[in-house]
């Protein structure tokens, strides 16, 4: 175990600060006077962040840090820290490591025994999450699904049964492909997807993925909020599995069983079928366990 407390030594610190997700004024004081009083300013594109820092009159100097040499940067964190330095690290907008880097600095600092202290501010999911229509606990944040359709729909059956609130980061380029893929794999569901949140054309287009959407040509990286799976579809998943199990003890092959319990709940039976593997395998692993 590693107690490291942020206030009760005077070892040099990495602090962590959110930033303006698009309105400048969306920036805390603590955040201002971090970022002015640290010896440098670890920034994903510093042409970014130094249009924040000069709107703030901070001076701090500033040094890139992204997905490609953040390993590089890790070395010269543990130079800056064994002279004293204290370094703040922002992303270009929001909340760094939320889908941005900044692990490896993370992790650097802890393993050498320094301090990491978070200041707190905007993030897209939380701002977005705030706006929709969907309920907000409990929610999944996944960040960008995997570009290619194969894979994307791959990962999105994973998620297809997790009765939490997903919410997603999707570029504008492949926003619509993803619904697409969206309406392929999940049930109908309520979505909303949020664009450009605090600057002049923010926009929440709110709609069910049974519906015809045109989303039209958007720009700037969008957050989508997807319903998560509801167990009221199920019923109760108890009586869904003891209806499955009561057809098979009355002569009835497996997938026979499984697909009348789908027709009659209106259901797709590859629903059925997961719920009812997933039944066998827990009940099969504490039989084992029990022998």
């Amino acid at each position: 175990m590693r107690i490291i407390q942020s206030y009760q030594n005077e070892h040099p610190t990495l602090y962590i600060v959110a930033t303006p997700i698009g309105n400048l004024a969306d920036i805390t004081l603590r955040a201002i006077e971090v970022l002015k009083h640290v010896d440098m300013v670890f920034a994903e594109d510093t042409r970014v962040s130094g249009k924040l820092l000069k709107h703030y009159d901070i001076d701090t100097n500033l040094n890139s840090v992204h997905a490609h040499n953040e390993n590089q940067r890790a070395t010269l964190l543990k130079d800056y820290f064994s002279e004293h330095k204290n370094i703040a690290l922002i992303s270009d907008a929001g909340t760094p490591r939320i889908s941005d880097p900044g692990e490896i600095l993370v992790k650097t600092a802890i393993d050498v025994g320094y301090k990491v202290i978070p200041i707190p501010g905007a993030t897209a999911l939380i701002t977005a999450l705030m706006a929709s229509e969907i309920t907000t606990h409990p929610f999944l944040f996944y960040g960008f699904l995997p570009p290619k359709k194969n894979a994307r729909e791959k990962t999105l059956e994973t998620l297809k049964m997790v009765p939490y609130t997903l919410i997603f980061y999707e570029a504008p380029h492949r926003i619509t492909p993803m619904i697409q893929s969206l309406k392929t794999v999940f049930d109908n569901r309520r979505v909303t997807i949020a664009r450009e949140m605090t600057k002049r054309y923010e926009t929440f287009m709110h709609f069910e993925l049974n519906e015809t959407v045109d989303l039209g040509d958007l720009k700037g990286e969008m957050v989508c909020i997807v319903e998560g799976f509801k167990s009221s579809e199920w019923l109760d998943q108890s009586d869904l599995i003891g209806h499955v199990e009561i057809l098979i003890a009355d002569g009835m092959q497996e997938m026979d069983a499984i697909k009348t319990v789908a027709q009659s709940r209106k259901m797709k039976k590859n629903d059925v079928y997961m719920a009812y593997k997933k039944h066998k395998k827990h009940f099969d692993t504490n039989i084992n366990e029990e022998v």
